[in-house]
């Protein structure tokens, strides 16, 4: 059997056993198995790959930083983070037309700063902020495209799984990561407040403004409850934010200390149970040991790759071809937006960067931009019919108080405002290197 053969065959299988449920670990470690004993004709070789694999991905310390930020997120949200923060901007924006969409994205992307995920984003604020809206007439449709749309910042706003599973990838520094999705995340932040007032004054009613409105109350339990609420949280995401770019911890360490300032949020906000704090760490476990099962099968992928030689091809391939550069970029970003109507966030990164990145380091542009550009792609997936996730995760936290489609179609808007983003970030790549380049 030839190698390109193997080679077509396994990634063809890979994707087949995805679309049919197959977890994404498994079909990366077991094909990429196959792929190495077909390739070298032992069988003893495959497992021999798979040990050290598994040992070699987890021997760093820097890996401690998936389940520290993941538990910091988890006794953030058990200590009341969530709501604190989405009443804090309500009391900044709730009266500005769509002010309580903008709170939403407000509250989202500061959260995301504690959380790194989405979907958690998107269940949370399902129930905190799409209420609240509908309290207030806003367009039922367009509320929850607000809850969905805004969620996403969770990937891309550190700390980001997605980012932490990037620089394992890449091999890039995870703090030089961390503070490159700063600011593209306040780009796509302002963008979609920006847009939200747009459409506030263009289509008043989309945003509850009719006949006989009632701006919405300045917060809950007064102004300076709101303040002295939201301090804490506030006061974490610098601790831990403004220490790796100050150069004060390193990644492990800030998430060390996150999670330690978390769990002492849940203690002054006298949210401490036995039962609560045994869930945080099972849940804690759960996630972390996803990740990690997912890390060792995409080195095992990595190294099947390596050694079929198939990525010195595609880099001489790429290197001979005769249209510019950033036109190969714009190749894999429409690359990455077809997957994402099929897959999940994780399984394209961890399927396609193997592949891309030696052409993207041949032809070179910067990894630490890249990887921006490649998880902003990623994100419109998850807004993107069929399978958005977080447009399926909405669903799921409302049940019958919602509908598919009215998802769909509210999340449309963001998803243009989202390719605005994206393109102003491929436009300007010192708006992702900048700031981390200038860590001492």
């Amino acid at each position: 059997m030839s190698l390109y053969l193997i080679l077509g065959l396994s990634l063809s299988l890979l994707v087949v056993f995805i679309l049919l449920g197959v977890h994404i670990g498994v079909c990366l470690g077991f094909m990429s198995f196959i792929g190495i004993w077909l390739i070298t004709g032992k069988f003893g070789v495959a497992i021999s790959v798979l040990g050290t694999t598994a040992f070699q991905t987890l021997y760093y310390q820097t890996f401690a930083v998936i389940p520290l930020f993941i538990l910091m997120g988890v006794f953030a949200n058990l200590a009341g983070a969530s709501a604190n923060l989405y009443n804090l901007f309500n009391l900044l924006f709730g009266r500005l037309r769509g002010g309580l969409g903008m709170a939403t994205v407000a509250a989202n992307a500061v959260f995301a700063a504690v959380t790194g995920v989405s979907v958690a984003s998107a269940a949370i604020f399902s129930k905190i902020a799409l209420p609240q809206m509908l309290r207030f007439n806003y367009n039922k449709s367009f509320a929850l495209g607000t809850v969905a749309g805004s969620s996403v910042l969770g990937m891309l706003i550190p700390p980001s799984i997605l980012l932490i599973i990037y620089g394992m990838l890449s091999e890039e520094a995870i703090g030089k990561l961390f503070i490159a999705g700063i600011v593209p995340g306040i780009i796509l932040s302002s963008i979609y407040m920006l847009g939200i007032m747009l459409i506030g004054y263009l289509r008043p009613q989309m945003v509850g403004i009719t006949k006989g409105y009632v701006p919405p109350p300045m917060g809950h339990g007064g102004i300076g409850k709101v303040m002295i609420r939201s301090i804490g949280i506030v006061a974490l995401i610098i601790i831990t934010l403004g220490g790796i770019y100050a150069g004060v911890f390193t990644p492990t360490e800030a998430s060390a200390v996150g999670a330690l300032g978390a769990l002492i949020l849940v203690l002054i906000n006298r949210r401490f149970t036995i039962s609560g704090f045994w869930d945080a760490l099972l849940e804690t476990g759960y996630v972390s040991a996803a990740v990690f099962f997912l890390l060792i099968s995409a080195q095992m992928y990595s190294r099947m790759l390596a050694v079929s030689g198939i990525l010195i091809t595609l880099t001489k391939f790429a290197a001979g071809l005769t249209i510019p550069p950033i036109a190969i970029i714009g190749i894999f970003i429409v690359i990455f937006i077809i997957l994402g109507t099929i897959l999940d966030s994780t399984s394209i990164l961890l399927i396609t960067m193997p592949l891309m990145l030696p052409i993207v380091h041949l032809l070179g542009f910067d990894l630490l931009w890249f990887g921006i550009v490649s998880i902003v792609a990623i994100e419109l997936g998850l807004l993107t019919p069929p399978f958005g996730l977080v447009v399926y995760t909405v669903k799921a936290a409302l049940g019958d108080e919602a509908r598919l489609e009215e998802i769909f179609r509210g999340s449309f808007p963001f998803l243009l405002m989202m390719m605005i983003a994206l393109a102003i970030i491929v436009k300007f790549p010192l708006l992702s290197t900048w700031l981390p380049n200038s860590m001492l």
